[in-house]
């Protein structure tokens, strides 16, 4: 009977709500395990932690069992599990599976064999094409948007969106001209600052509340000042 060990990760608390728990994986693990007729040595957990980084205690601990000769396989219920980034993958694949096997549940992956290494390698492609895919037509979007004259981030004070344009706000507008003028009085920003609250000039939230930062800002866009 094969020896291995289970891999179980999550990186939020929310995953408990859509089926990827750490029980649940566990489940999933001790199942298949018990199906395949697996010796499952014990399942390592790595809770509250990114697939984004390798830096994982649970993932040191695989690898110093797997170069110890202590495993002949890592069962996980899913790939995301491991990782969620295509290199790190390939990092994994060559320095702990190329030694042992790798099983994963859910896409019934196993590479004890030509076919499930020839799954994981499609499945990896595919994963890799998908985020190049959304990647290109983001850009595409992007431009498009562009070459239209759309306005692309959050309106500058004075603008709003109108058809995916910048027009300027009339409020806003007169707000600037309020705060231009009295900088070429030569107030300085605080003063400016409290100039506004005192007529009751409020923001884009809502408050008569201005920072000197924003104010600088403003003024900066008007070369006159």
């Amino acid at each position: 009977m094969k020896r291995v060990i289970g891999y179980i990760r999550v990186s939020t608390d929310k995953q408990a709500d859509s089926g990827l728990s750490l029980e649940s994986q566990a489940e999933r693990i001790r199942a298949y395990c018990t199906l395949y007729d697996l010796n499952l040595l014990t399942i390592i957990e790595d809770a509250g932690a990114s697939a984004k980084t390798l830096n994982r205690a649970g993932i040191d601990q695989i690898k110093a069992m797997v170069a110890a000769g202590d495993v002949g396989g890592v069962v996980v219920a899913k790939l995301d599990r491991l990782t969620r980034n295509m290199k790190d993958l390939h990092t994994l694949l060559e320095d702990v599976f190329s030694a042992v096997e790798l099983h994963s549940v859910s896409e019934r992956v196993d590479t004890s064999s030509a076919a499930g290494r020839l799954v994981l390698n499609l499945l990896t492609s595919v994963a890799a094409w998908e985020r190049e895919a959304a990647g290109e037509r983001t850009s595409a979007a992007l431009q498009a948007k562009k070459a239209r004259g759309e306005a692309l981030g959050k309106a500058p004070y004075g603008k709003r969106r109108e058809g995916g344009a910048l027009v300027d706000d009339a409020e806003e507008m007169q707000t600037i001209k309020i705060i231009r003028d009295l900088r070429r009085s030569g107030l300085t920003l605080n003063a400016i600052a409290a100039e506004l609250k005192a007529r009751g000039v409020t923001n884009r939230a809502g408050r008569a509340c201005w920072s000197s930062s924003k104010i600088w800002n403003i003024c900066d866009r008007d070369a006159d000042v």
